[in-house]
């Protein structure tokens, strides 16, 4: 006797119950239920098109599929372990809906092609949700560095003062890194556009199809060329889980810095109180906990990325239950990137700069060195030897707890004759600033000029 699987004609024993949880994915892949449904429709549709399928039987499968859609958005579908997964999950409640006709709904199609299919759908579906918001952090952080174009803070190399910057400029460095991240995912909906409906199992089929019209139905803009590539590729979704990680790794620089700056120690910036928490035992405390969050979650999403490529590796063509393992870590990642990106946004927007002691921490440095070394170079001066008198001057002002700038010239002159009075004026923090004019530098005009163009690509 047969199981009562939809696949078991050949099969004489039943597995147990704990093996069929072992081996279903209703639990986790009944997220692509209207995927599945969009699918099969498209394939009916397709069927009815090309006289596969009589019109009466078409037509009785389609108002199956929609009245199973219908039920889907009122939540009133339950699906089964017993039926291992949304396809069958699907077929065997449009069976009990509208009988055995339901079962001519999977003519020229595999299971194959068809799970393909609903994961191209779910991450083209969701996509375009990803580059909106990044595009709206984009947008916010466009509009905080045209109000801090002459904010003064200190550049950082090695987590050390560096030269001061402006906060504008700062803020703009990571509009570029979101600006990669976009395109990256913008890249990625070229390889998740393309439809594998009609590869069937991994071989095509004997039938008559038209995956164009399918595509089409879809919304996909091509077809695979190859039926193998078409049910075994998942390139488009480690593509997905790659973007992922590397937009989660700017988040969580950028978290990481945002949890610096706001310390004691810092106190640069000043967080809402909507995305900070408090201490249970310590009632002073006002805790970067959202931005921490961020920064933790990137290590999930860089453990999705590695688990499909491990996954992946050694896969023959063409499918395999393995591929099994592929979704779960895509639909984690899509809910834990999109609310850190409105996260993100959300601090960012009502965040508090404090301008002044971000200035202050550039004038009780050394951060105005190069400043000085340039100043000599524009003088005559080699610029190596330049560099040693500096170097030499800054030694002299953390024994005697002086900064260049409070140096009386008689003591700038002993070490470099060349050095006269207009050096004050250069030595000042937003006076460095301003002069580095280079294109791409942190001048002003320059910190504007970026902004205006990221304003015209946000337009």
């Amino acid at each position: 006797m047969s199981t009562k699987k939809l696949w078991g004609g050949r099969f004489q024993e039943q597995a147990a119950a704990w093996v069929d949880q072992f081996g279903a994915s209703i639990s986790f892949d009944q997220l692509m239920a209207e995927e599945d449904i969009e699918g099969s429709l498209a394939h009916v549709k397709m069927l009815k098109h090309t006289g596969i399928l009589s019109a009466t039987d078409s037509d009785e499968i389609i108002a199956g599929l929609e009245g199973l859609r219908t039920d889907l958005a009122a939540g009133k579908l339950t699906f089964t372990v017993e039926n291992e997964d949304i396809h069958m999950n699907i077929e065997s409640l449009l069976t009990s809906r509208i009988g055995a006709v339901a079962g001519k709904l999977h003519t020229a199609r595999s299971r194959n092609d068809q799970v393909a299919t609903d994961f191209h759908l779910y991450v083209k579906n969701r996509l375009p949700q990803v580059i909106d918001e990044i595009t709206t952090i984009q947008k916010t952080l466009v509009s905080l560095a045209e109000q801090n174009v002459t904010t003064i803070m200190p550049g950082y190399t090695h987590l050390q003062h560096a030269q001061p910057i402006s906060y504008g400029h700062y803020l703009m460095a990571y509009y570029q890194m979101l600006k990669r991240d976009k395109e990256r995912f913008e890249f990625n909906q070229v390889h998740t556009d393309v439809s594998p409906l009609g590869a069937a199992a991994l071989a095509g089929t004997t039938f008559p199809i038209d995956r164009q019209f399918t595509a089409n139905e879809l919304g996909f803009a091509s077809v695979y060329a190859n039926s193998l590539d078409a049910v075994s590729d998942r390139d488009f979704a480690l593509e997905f889980l790659s973007n992922s990680a590397i937009l989660m790794m700017h988040l969580s620089r950028f978290c990481e810095e945002l949890s610096m700056w706001v310390s004691h120690e810092f106190q640069y910036l000043e967080l809402s109180d909507a995305y900070t928490t408090g201490s249970s035992i310590m009632p002073q405390k006002k805790n970067p906990d959202m931005a921490e969050l961020i920064r933790g979650k990137s290590g999930r999403v860089y453990g999705h990325l590695m688990g499909l490529l491990a996954t992946m590796k050694s896969l023959p063509l063409a499918y395999n239950k393995d591929l099994q393992e592929d979704k779960e870590g895509v639909f984690d990642t899509v809910k834990t990137v999109l609310p850190a990106l409105k996260v993100f946004n959300g601090m960012l927007q009502t965040v508090h700069v404090n301008k002044e002691r971000m200035q202050q921490a550039t004038e009780n440095d050394f951060s105005n060195a190069t400043e000085l070394a340039d100043y000599l170079a524009a003088k005559g001066v080699p610029f190596r030897e330049a560099h040693g008198i500096v170097g030499q001057l800054v030694l002299k002002g953390i024994q005697t707890h002086q900064n260049l700038q409070d140096m009386s010239l008689e003591t700038l002159q002993q070490a470099a004759p060349q050095i006269e009075a207009d050096v004050y004026h250069d030595l000042q923090s937003d006076v460095a600033v301003e002069r580095r004019h280079s294109e791409g530098g942190t001048g002003f005009d320059q910190v504007k000029a970026q902004i205006a163009a990221a304003k015209e690509a946000l337009s």
